[in-house]
């Protein structure tokens, strides 16, 4: 049945009055697009229920790609037989560079893009993105481009080879890694796409939102005053990449925007909050390389940012004469991005709507839900544009487990720590897998990680699920803040432990993809804080005789399993020795 709020584009154009979502070809637009399709009906209900004079909140103009035209793509060109294949992601990447899109599609495609002169983002909308039990949320490519050249072929054949890619994503290694996980085949992937319009604006020869952002309507880790249905939101200046691909973010719970993520000093505060962001490279200066998610993309430090203004009401600085942290960027020194000026003065009142439009869309969906959106703030005219992205439902857990806080600190435990995403109560495991200590570094964490990904699949292989522990950051794209794996490559760990090191103590980015499919496998995730009053019993760990052993890591095999407990409404998790 076709929704009201869609539209063919060949009977409108991209930016139509209606503000309909506008398609091209037969098939389903899959889980992503059908998410943001719902969004305009919960919008309408939305306003009209709430007071947010102050901000224009739309879904940005976008077109689907529907699944009929990847289907015809791909038997067309007879692409399944290397789509398959174990051959690496780039042989496949140009095995679809070289293929011919339908005919059909092309006319529809030089209209679309002589309409636009903006950047762009083509972005998978698979059958199965989004889903409850098994999302694949950040599985497949996204590219963006400028779309700013002068003529309409160029502009057409970016977005050709930008479809193609994320097309060929579908069959990447991270993806059949992630679908082995599933009960799903990546030869039964049908692949919608969406051309939406980015959300920001130019500075200079950059584009990218002030403000990028998750809302997530409940909360894993709440700290301080916060309770897990109180939610919390992460934020970060510049594209949505900087959360997605779990680099440094600022946190907060919507229901105490004013209390800071719990660092344990300024410096730490200062060296695990964002000091990157990606901005959409408009300079017409960038090496061709069509099989390149970043292509077109730019990371670029504090400075610029701070040239551009967009600074002035998301950071603070570090005053050096005082040695203390003064609100905005009036005054000289290092530059600290804790969004102060937005959640402190109150003037821009984002986290009331991100409580408030969490709760709603998860009482439409009636499941707790992930949110992403960008924010340009307009001190003017006090117009400020909330750009709608993503909406999805979180997986959340149904066995009822008790753990109090004195059990954390009972005898033979492996480890405990009160920050454990997931719940449960697990007797399975007798596989543990972990990291050498003084391994891990920059110049190692890629090869450690390649190293886990050769472990995890023997284990997928025998179905067989397994204990991992390591340092600093899971997930993180930066080889300097821990080991920088995917989410496919370890998806047959049933517990992952995050150990302190020295150096390394990073707060959970709790809007990353990576974590949003942990919560969705029911993968259990302790991070184990600093502080030291949770210790981890390396003694023991390392006094057990290996299995496999390699220059960074140990695999154990126990002749009994250990246990793992965990109660995800307190946060508090332990993990019991085998008894003898």
């Amino acid at each position: 049945m076709e929704n009201n709020n869609l539209i063919a584009f060949r009977e409108s154009s991209f930016f139509n009055k209606e503000n309909k979502i506008t398609y091209i070809g037969e098939g389903e637009i899959g889980g992503k697009a059908s998410g943001l399709v719902s969004v305009k009906n919960i919008l309408q209900t939305f306003k009209s229920e709430n007071n947010f004079n102050e901000f224009e909140i739309t879904v940005p103009a976008l077109c689907v790609i529907r699944t009929g035209i990847f289907e015809q793509f791909m038997k067309r060109n007879n692409l399944y037989k290397i789509a398959l294949s174990k051959l690496p992601d780039d042989r496949k990447a140009h095995a679809f560079q070289k293929a011919e899109l339908p005919f059909e599609l092309l006319g529809d495609l030089r209209k679309l893009i002589s309409e636009l002169k903006t950047p762009i983002a083509i972005r998978s909308s698979s059958m199965l993105e989004d889903a409850k039990n098994e999302p694949f949320a950040g599985i497949y490519e996204t590219k963006m481009t400028p779309n700013n050249q002068a003529d309409v072929s160029t502009r057409f054949n970016k977005l050709v080879e930008a479809i193609k890619f994320v097309y060929a994503s579908t069959f990447f290694k991270n993806a059949t890694d992630y679908m082995r996980a599933t009960k799903y085949k990546t030869e039964d992937e049908r692949m919608a796409i969406i051309i939406q319009e980015v959300a920001g604006k130019k500075r200079d020869s950059l584009f990218y939102p002030q403000v990028s952002g998750v809302i997530r309507s409940f909360n894993f880790y709440s700290f301080g005053n916060g309770k897990p249905e109180h939610g919390v939101v992460n934020l970060a200046l510049g594209l949505g990449k900087t959360i997605v691909e779990n680099e440094p973010t600022w946190f907060f719970s919507p229901a105490f925007p004013k209390t800071d993520p719990p660092f344990y000093n300024l410096s730490e505060m200062m060296k695990n909050t964002q000091n990157k962001f990606w901005a959409v490279n408009m300079s017409g200066d960038y090496k061709y390389d069509p099989l390149k998610e970043t292509e077109f993309l730019e990371s670029k430090d504090l400075e610029t940012a701070d040239k551009h203004g967009t600074l002035k009401q998301i950071a603070s600085t570090l005053d050096s004469s005082s040695g203390r942290v003064v609100m905005g960027t009036g005054k000289q020194g290092p530059r600290l991005l804790n969004f102060a000026p937005l959640l402190r003065l109150g003037e821009v009142p984002l986290a009331e709507l991100c409580e408030k439009l969490g709760k709603k869309c998860q009482e439409e969906l009636g499941n707790p839900v992930e949110i992403e959106f960008t924010l340009e703030i307009d001190e003017l005219n006090k117009n400020h544009k909330f750009g709608f992205l993503q909406l999805r439902p979180m997986n959340m857990y149904d066995e009822e487990v008790s753990v109090e806080a004195e059990e954390l600190h009972a005898e033979n435990l492996l480890c405990s720590s009160p920050n454990v995403l997931g719940n449960g109560d697990v007797n399975t495991i007798s596989d543990i897998i972990f990291l050498k200590k003084n391994k891990l570094d920059a110049k190692t964490s890629a090869k450690i990680a390649m190293e886990i990904d050769s472990l995890n699949s023997s284990f997928a292989e025998e179905e067989k699920q397994y204990l991992l522990i390591g340092f600093g950051r899971w997930g993180t794209s930066d080889p300097w803040a821990g080991i920088p794996v995917s989410f496919g490559q370890i998806s047959n760990a049933k517990v992952i432990i995050e150990a302190p090191l020295e150096g390394m103590n990073s707060e959970l980015s709790q809007g990353s993809h990576f974590f949003h499919n942990l919560s969705a496998f029911k993968t259990i995730y302790f991070s184990i804080p600093y502080s030291g009053n949770y210790p981890l019993d390396w003694e023991w760990l390392e006094k057990m005789k290996p299995h496999f052993e390699t220059e960074n890591l140990v695999h154990l095999k126990l002749e009994n399993n250990i246990r793992i407990k965990v109660d995800g409404h307190k946060g508090l998790g332990l993990i019991q020795k085998p008894k003898p």
